[in-house]
């Protein structure tokens, strides 16, 4: 399964961005989205971003993938604070 993950946008130069993430500096292809101002967050889906994102966005699916990795390693997490919008419903 892959994943795709917010990263910030350092450097620019065209269709292609040096940006930093949850796993260090990696060049990235922005021809889906276009250029981007140095600073904006990105969604990298195996080396090509697919969306902006606000800043806000992108804090939230950070700490949703580090509790992931949390819950990996066999800890416990509050994994209600991520849904919280869901529809809890059983059907």
């Amino acid at each position: 399964m892959c994943i795709g993950v917010p990263v910030k946008v350092i450097e620019t130069d065209g269709f292609m961005a040096l940006c930093e993430g949850p796993n260090g500096r990696e060049h990235v292809n922005m021809m889906l989205i276009g250029p981007v101002p140095e600073g904006t967050w990105v969604l990298d889906y195996l080396g090509s971003a697919r969306q902006v994102l606000s800043e806000e966005e992108a804090t939230r699916l950070l700490q949703a993938l580090e509790d992931m990795r949390a819950i990996m390693r066999g800890e416990e997490v509050d994994v209600e604070r991520h849904f919280r919008d869901a529809d809890h419903e059983q059907v």
